[in-house]
């Protein structure tokens, strides 16, 4: 049974990635294109730390999760900085660990301070998407 805490978190996340517009590229302007980017670039860190709330992934997993559950296609060059950025304060943690396709894998997984930082961002995005759609509805 998962927490009414964990629950609102995840739903909180769910509706605000799945509220960002994916667009045809072939029709768009190169102005929204900018904002739409710069959009999806400030929601990275909250989609990060939630898909590591149910635990440890490794560095593709995470991408291939981010892709699938709220269409931010991120390349390994915009994600592992940001990786090494949330450890380094301590929001996420890190551990190498052997494969069976292998080669080891680092592994990230949340801190007791990511969790709770998740949670401050979570409510942070909830009352600015509500006042957002709050503006946009008139």
């Amino acid at each position: 049974m998962i927490s009414v805490e964990l629950y609102a978190l995840l739903t909180t996340l769910y509706n605000a990635l799945h509220s960002i517009p994916v667009h045809d590229i072939t029709d768009s302007d190169p102005a929204t294109d900018k904002w739409e980017v710069q959009l999806r670039k400030g929601c990275l860190e909250l989609a990060i730390l939630a898909a590591l709330w149910s635990g440890k992934r490794y560095g593709l997993e995470l991408l291939r999760r981010l892709e699938s559950d709220s269409d931010l296609i991120v390349s390994e060059g915009t994600v592992y900085p940001l990786l090494s950025r949330l450890k380094t304060s301590g929001l996420v943690q890190s551990e190498w660990v052997e494969s069976d396709a292998g080669h080891p894998r680092k592994y990230y997984a949340l801190t007791t301070a990511g969790r709770q930082r998740a949670l401050e961002m979570a409510a942070i995005w909830e009352r600015f998407s509500s006042s957002m759609s709050r503006v946009l509805a008139q």
